[in-house]
């Protein structure tokens, strides 16, 4: 019997089958010994196939899991030679992020923007808490705007509070599985609550010490759209770090660089100090932002030799 996992708990899972049939499922024992890198061998958004245990109880087991077309991993907070998988067979990514109350950095936004583009999975970003702006958050939004939209990228501010810009998110979402990620306290929780009101997710205000979010979500978890549609609700993140990417490739999933990448003298560029660098010359003509420039510099650092 096809079904798609819809949570993941750690060792059970929730699996909708095509006819809206839940089961509680466990993994068949032989799955735990291939040879998985990532610590999580099953994610929400798989594709499984599985096997009645006891129906009256609703459990079942997996025996099979289909192929994955992409996913969105992140490095273990438990072991940074592996990765977690945070989600499979999505259709785009939404990241939700702040200017204010907490402050996300373009850092992080690259470091996510990265992850997708490394999994051909669309992206776009969603500035949330538009009325707590100034003028200096208006004029920062502007130039965020310039700086992404130049490359592609759909920026959409909102306010959850006046309930701006919300219709806009909700015309993006319908018929596709998204995944929503972003730092706790961002507003996930609150925009997924708006759009399917029965979930009543909890959620909780941003701490006053320290200025960050609590989480709220334990565990991703995937829910279908009353429009048409499954979203995906991950945990907050606070770090996200890249796996299985060499720094020979970091250039090539920043769009603005891949663009030119082939006008360098060198094939292994890495864009610090080698001489004729095209990426170097398109920043220095203002054709590459230095911020996103800056984020791929620190993203290289932090690469495991």
């Amino acid at each position: 019997m096809k079904a798609v996992i819809y949570k993941s708990t750690g060792s059970w899972y929730i699996a909708e089958t095509e006819t809206g049939q839940r089961f509680q499922a466990r993994m068949k024992g032989i799955f735990k010994l291939d040879e998985i890198t990532s610590t999580n061998p099953i994610a929400v958004g798989d594709k499984v196939e599985i096997e009645l245990e006891n129906e009256l109880e609703h459990t079942a087991t997996i025996t099979k899991i289909h192929d994955r077309k992409n996913y969105v991993a992140r490095k273990s907070p438990h072991n940074k030679w592996q990765q977690h998988i945070i989600a499979s067979n999505v259709d785009q990514c939404l990241l939700f992020a702040t200017l204010k109350n907490p402050k996300t950095s373009l850092g992080f936004i690259d470091r996510f923007l990265v992850s997708c583009e490394m999994h051909h999975i669309p992206a776009i970003i969603v500035f949330n808490k538009s009325d707590l702006h100034g003028k200096k958050e208006d004029e920062r939004l502007a130039l965020i705007k310039q700086i992404y939209e130049n490359i592609n990228y759909t920026i959409l501010p909102i306010s959850m509070l006046k309930k701006e810009g919300l219709d806009d998110v909700k015309s993006i979402l319908k018929n596709k599985t998204t995944l929503i990620s972003g730092h706790s306290g961002t507003g996930k929780s609150t925009f997924i609550n708006h759009i399917i009101p029965e979930l009543e997710i909890k959620t909780l205000e941003v701490s006053d010490w320290s200025g960050k979010g609590m989480h709220t979500t334990t565990f991703a978890q995937m829910y279908n759209l009353p429009y048409g549609g499954r979203i995906i609700d991950t945990p907050g993140i606070r770090e996200l770090g890249l796996t299985n990417i060499e720094k020979t490739e970091l250039s090539g999933y920043f769009p603005e660089m891949k663009k030119v990448l082939q006008e360098c003298k060198f094939n292994n560029c890495q864009h610090i100090n080698e001489p004729q660098c095209a990426v170097k010359q398109a920043i220095a003509n203002n054709l590459i932002s230095f911020d996103r420039y800056q984020s791929y510099y620190n993203i290289l650092e932090s690469l495991e030799k």
